[in-house]
This record gives structure tokens, sequence and C-alpha cells, in this order.
């Protein structure tokens, strides 16, 4: 019995805040898994990174065909040295961000508007699915005859790519939305565009947003592609010229900052995700 109010006592006696709080706990805990899955990560890029190394010796038919990580590293750096690799990468990202936007816009808003009528969106079905299953390249001629060979040509070609799926995703989750809430809403006196504006719009955030990630990829296939078709710049430009001389290692070091700047643009799409969905930030 001595021993149990001694041990209150003591207890009572430490400080409130040395006692890890159970928000702070998970926190910790998060922080941590973290730290492992990055570690991780880091762990089996460096263990590809090697394999691949030691399989392209260099001179090696090895190397030639499939490059290596020293050679694709030291074109990365003669890049950064004599600008080329800002200068198309600044070129590609601007078309890349043109279309992701333009697309996402016009196909978000055509998506959440199909919601009002079940008709309509039942007549303009197979249209949609026409579209999209048309490959992005067999439209560059056309896009390239109706815009040019500059900038706007390219734009156009991200925005095609990223408009139809960003259109299926948005409907998708307007249309997902519940109908015993819809049927609350309708018993409270809210109108249609109430409906549409407090519960469609914020319960459609989560396929948008995943549409939004989805498409980072698109805009940049369609950007690159129309800089596969004409173009002077862009990562596009110097991964065809690349190619086309043999030049393997230079068109993997274009390659990686093709990724880089898809992982840099979704990590965007992610920090706005949590600065519009602050209930999802634990998730």
């Amino acid at each position: 019995m001595t021993t149990d109010i001694e041990t209150s006592m003591v207890d009572a006696s430490k400080p409130a805040g040395s006692v890890p709080s159970p928000v702070a706990r998970a926190k910790w805990k998060r922080a941590r898994f973290g730290i492992a899955v990055l570690a991780t990560q880091a762990l089996v890029l460096a263990a590809l990174l090697v394999v691949w190394e030691r399989a392209t010796p260099k001179g090696s038919p090895a190397a030639f065909m499939f490059g290596s990580p020293s050679a694709i590293a030291g074109f990365l750096v003669q890049m950064a040295q004599d600008g080329s690799l800002w200068r198309d990468a600044a070129v590609t990202g601007t078309e890349t961000l043109l279309g992701f936007f333009m697309g996402n816009l016009v196909g978000t808003l055509l998506g959440l508007s199909l919601w009002y009528s079940r008709f309509v969106s039942r007549v303009v079905e197979p249209f949609v699915i026409a579209l999209g299953s048309i490959p992005i390249i067999a439209l560059a001629p056309i896009v390239i005859i109706w815009f040019g060979t500059g900038l706007v040509s390219k734009v156009a070609m991200s925005t095609l790519s990223v408009v139809i799926v960003a259109l299926v995703t948005s409907y998708k989750g307007a249309v997902g939305v519940d109908g015993d809430q819809i049927y609350l809403m309708k018993t409270l006196g809210a109108s249609k565009f109430q409906i549409f504006r407090k519960l469609v719009i914020p319960a459609s955030l989560t396929d948008i947003f995943a549409g939004l990630k989805l498409t980072v990829g698109f805009a940049l296939i369609g950007a690159i592609v129309g800089e596969f078709m004409s173009s002077s710049e862009g990562l596009g430009h110097a991964i065809f010229k690349a190619g086309s001389l043999y030049i393997i290692p230079k068109v993997f070091a274009a390659l990686v900052v093709t990724i880089v700047l898809a992982l840099v643009l979704t990590w965007l799409v992610g920090k706005i995700e949590r600065l519009l969905m602050p209930w999802r930030r634990r998730a």
C-alpha cells in the first residue's frame, strides 16, 4: 500500500509535459514510418544503380545498348553546364503546366456539370468514350496543321491528353455522392445549385485530386509527343535527337529530368490537396 502511495506521489511530481500526448505519439509514429519508407526507397535505388553500373562496363555492348549510371550522370552534368538541361526542362515544364491546367479545368468543369442532367450524361457518354479511345499521337499531325509548330500546338497536345481523364474522374466523383445526403438536403429545402456547391463539389474532391495526380503524366506525355513531332527545344526534342544519334546515355539523362519534373508536379498537387482538404492530412 505504501509503495502504491509513493509511486503515485512520484508520478504526480513529474511535469505534465513529460509524458507524450497521444497526438505527439501518433506524429512521431508517422514520422518514423516516413523515414523508414524513404530509407528503404534510397537503398533500393542505390542497389539498382550498383547492379546497373556493374552490368554495363565501359566499352561493352551492354553499355552501348543500355548506357550506365556514370555515363548518364556525366551527360546530366554536361547538359547542366551548357544550359540545355535548364532550357529544355523550362520549355517542357511550361508546356506541361499549361496543358495540365487547361485540360483539368475544362475536363473537371464538364464532368461536374454532367451531374446536373442524367439525360445529357447518357447522351454524351459514347462520344466521351470515342474521344478517349483515340491515341494522342494520332492527333499530332492534325494539331500541328491547326496550331502550327510553336508553343500552342504542344499545349494543345498536352491539354487533349488530360481533358478526357479529368472529365471521367470528376464525373465519377459527382455521381458517386451518397444519395441519402442529397435527399436530406432536399428535405431541408436546399436548391439543386446549393446541393451541387455544398455537397457534390466537396464530395468529388477526392476523385478530382486522384485525377490530377494521374494527369500529370498524361500532360507530360502530350507535351513530349508534340516535341517529337516538331520542335527545336524541350526534353522531347533532346530525347528524339539523342536517340536518332544512338547516344543512349543522353536519352536516359533527358528521361531522368522528365521523371524529376513529373515528381515535382505530383508533389505540388499533393500539397494543394492537403491545403484544400485538411481533413485528409492524417490519412
